[in-house]
């Protein structure tokens, strides 16, 4: 935990549970109404935000949620619905290619390459998010839905827009990515939303997805992690939006197949309660212990014995055995072999093979 009070703390989701779903920059006051038994339904000032989880193709029931609720929220209406699933011949839709790097492009070029790919999938205006991402899920399979996406070369919205990044920066082990999570304030509604943050050679940026150009990606450009965060702030005021909170992950490994989950909010700040000095004060020592990797997941912590004054946290010796005590008391008695053979032979023999005794709580043996 750094900073004073509850303004900043540092510090999974089974099917189902709202905190692993993509969050744009929609208010989401959650609905405990379910459609459809196990797929549960959101509110975003009233707009329901829904999330595909019958895979591809999709089934029946998501596909007709989808349409009806376009129907809704569009608008046109149904008048706009009838007309495209009704008209008899449909312009096919682009398929961009998947970006590759080349040793002749620079990181920012690179960068920009995939933002691009990005803005060519399209921002995701149905309502019904098509992937659905599971933020405790473990890295090697938040790349299989990444690889999905490209396959399937739908529209995709801000979450999505994260893993699809971290999936394509994999090769470049010199680009550090960590996702920022922002909660915004609006016309009495709540908003949220989520970029992939990138540090390489000195230099933050950002890539990601949104409605507002403003709040995705962010070049290369940025000496401090505050002065990229400050942007994001000043970005939001454009449109309005007051910064509540912002969270901030731990770098992302490179490993594809990993099978550690993302540290989503290792860094969690009130920023509306807080000095622009201070907030640059935590972001700061933050990035700072980022780059010297030693901050480590939340899950990766072990409990924390507490230490008293003068007490060592080693572990203790064992009691030493009746024989050896009575041994050590009378040292002047003087003990021929056969005695000694007698005194020391029950405790090996008396021994035995599933004796646990000498495990800690942990599971080691301690070698005294």
């Amino acid at each position: 935990m750094t900073g004073s009070g509850s303004n900043a703390s540092r510090s999974a989701h089974p099917k189902g549970d709202k905190g692993g779903r993509s969050r744009s920059t929609h208010a989401r006051p959650v609905s405990t109404a379910n459609n459809g038994g196990s797929e549960e339904e959101d509110k975003d000032g009233g707009v329901l935000f829904l999330v595909n989880k019958s895979g591809f193709p999709l089934d029946g029931q998501t596909w007709e949620r989808m349409w009806g609720h376009v129907a809704k929220v569009h608008p046109a209406g149904r008048e706009m619905v009838a007309t495209i699933r009704n008209a008899d011949c449909l312009p096919k839709p682009s398929v961009p290619a998947v970006p590759n790097y080349k040793t002749s492009m620079t990181i920012p070029e690179w960068l920009q390459a995939i933002q691009n790919y990005m803005k060519m999938l399209q921002y995701n205006h149905t309502g019904t998010q098509f992937f659905e991402i599971r933020k405790s899920r473990p890295l090697s399979g938040l790349m299989e839905t990444a690889r999905e996406m490209t396959r399937e070369s739908l529209p995709i919205k801000c979450l999505e827009a994260v893993i699809l990044g971290i999936y394509l920066t994999n090769g470049q082990p010199s680009v550090e990515r960590f996702p920022i999570s922002f909660k915004s304030h609006f016309s009495g509604n709540n908003f949220h939303h989520v970029v992939l943050g990138i540090y390489c050679n000195g230099r933050y940026g950002s890539l990601g997805m949104s409605r507002r150009s403003e709040l995705m990606d962010k070049p290369l450009i940025y000496r401090t992690l505050s002065d990229l965060i400050f942007e994001f702030e000043d970005s939001y005021k454009k449109h309005l939006h007051s910064v509540k909170k912002v969270k901030i992950g731990l770098y992302v490994p490179h490993e594809p197949h990993s099978f550690q989950p993302i540290e989503w909010k290792q860094l969690v700040l009130n920023v509306s309660k807080m000095m622009r000095s201070e907030i640059r004060k935590e972001l700061e020592k933050y990035a700072r212990d980022m780059r010297m990797k030693i901050l480590k997941p939340a899950s990766a912590h072990s409990p924390v014995k507490q230490r008293s004054r003068g007490k060592s946290l080693s572990p203790r010796r064992r009691q030493a055995s009746p024989q050896r005590r009575a041994f050590r008391r009378d040292k002047s008695r003087h003990l021929d072999p056969i005695e000694l053979a007698g005194i020391f032979r029950p405790a090996v023999m008396d021994k035995k093979v599933g004796d646990f005794s000498t495990l800690n709580e942990v599971g080691y043996q301690l070698r005294i």
